[in-house]
């Protein structure tokens, strides 16, 4: 297994990926867009989710493939996002035909992130303008840290952030993550800089500081937002030709990797859950070992690119948490 050429979830072919965001609004949305419609899963592991069409993605629903996927902060409000990026889809003549109707089909997700300190007295939501204006910026580069839906993400001691990583398997199979990290848990060990992932870390790609020589004690108190500020939420893609039951297993693999990379992970206070996207641009030769090892790829993706959207975070005025490029950077 190695990095994809960007370390990125566009290295899956056909995917592409857009952020936008609001400094005074300390919060932002990012999308998922694929050039044609790809298969999309869903597995929610959180007590505290907040989904939009997630119900479509199960495998005996009508609907089979989508346009793209949003990821959000602003809690429900942020589900305004992905209207956002249907209305632009739907004017450039994207979404599933119903008669002389498009209707684009546009999962999505959000993270709370409205006590952080940005001004939230909005008189009219903004997070339809915000999805609308990343899709307009979607394209295969994708930013890390404060941008997009983790511009005003947290953690347990840390800024949150925006983060992507990618595979290639030796069967030629690639596989890629992008997440938003909010997570109520901690991302590094203890008071160190040294991340849960590390061992699934390839080329120092989030400082490459190994483990440490000592871990806290399993009773050792760990920092706890408030109840309600939590959530990470992501995005598992391939460009293996996956049925919808396939890619939600690969959903499913890849909460391994979130646990991973959070501790703790997917409690009663954060709404943890995984999409997961199937271009379905290359066969699988050995479809039983294939899967096996796209479920891995995507559990060891996801933990890498929530550490890198940790590394990655950058300090602004007003934060209310360090960063760890401030601290350790």
């Amino acid at each position: 297994m190695r990095q994809g050429p960007r370390n990125a979830i566009t290295d899956v072919a056909g995917l592409h990926v857009g952020h936008a965001q609001d400094a005074r609004l300390r919060s932002g949305a990012t999308v998922l867009l694929g050039t044609a419609p790809f298969t999309a899963a869903v597995s929610v592991m959180g007590g505290a989710p907040g989904t939009r069409e997630t119900d479509l993605l199960a495998p005996d629903r009508l609907v089979q493939q989508v346009d793209a996927i949003t990821l959000s902060g602003g809690s429900a409000f942020g589900l305004d996002a992905a209207s956002g990026v249907a209305e632009g889809l739907r004017a450039i003549g994207r979404g599933f035909a119903v008669g002389d109707q498009r209707v684009p089909i546009v999962p999505g997700a959000i993270l709370f992130d409205l006590l952080n300190g940005g001004d939230k007295a909005w008189a009219q939501n903004p997070y339809g303008a915000l999805g609308q204006a990343a899709l307009a910026a979607a394209g295969p580069e994708v930013a890390l840290g404060t941008i997009g839906a983790g511009y005003g993400a947290a953690t347990g001691r840390l800024k949150g952030g925006l983060g992507t990583a990618s595979a290639v398997l030796d069967s030629g199979i690639t596989v890629g993550a992008l997440v938003a990290v909010n997570a109520l848990g901690s991302a590094t060990i203890g008071d160190g800089p040294q991340f849960w992932a590390s061992p699934w870390e390839i080329d120092a790609e989030f400082g490459g500081l190994g483990l440490p020589s000592s871990f806290p004690a399993p009773d050792d108190p760990l920092p706890m937002k408030r109840q309600g500020e939590a959530t990470t939420i992501a995005i598992v893609a391939t460009d293996a030709r996956l049925t919808q039951a396939e890619a939600q297993r690969m959903a499913v693999a890849a909460h391994d990797g979130m646990a991973r990379a959070l501790v703790p992970s997917h409690t009663l206070l954060d709404g943890d859950l995984v999409f997961a996207a199937a271009t379905g641009t290359r066969d699988m030769a050995e479809p039983l070992r294939d899967l096996y090892q796209i479920g891995h790829a995507a559990a060891c993706c996801l933990a890498r690119a929530i550490a890198r959207g940790i590394h990655a975070a950058r300090p602004e005025p007003g934060d209310l948490q360090p960063c760890w490029r401030a601290l350790y950077g």
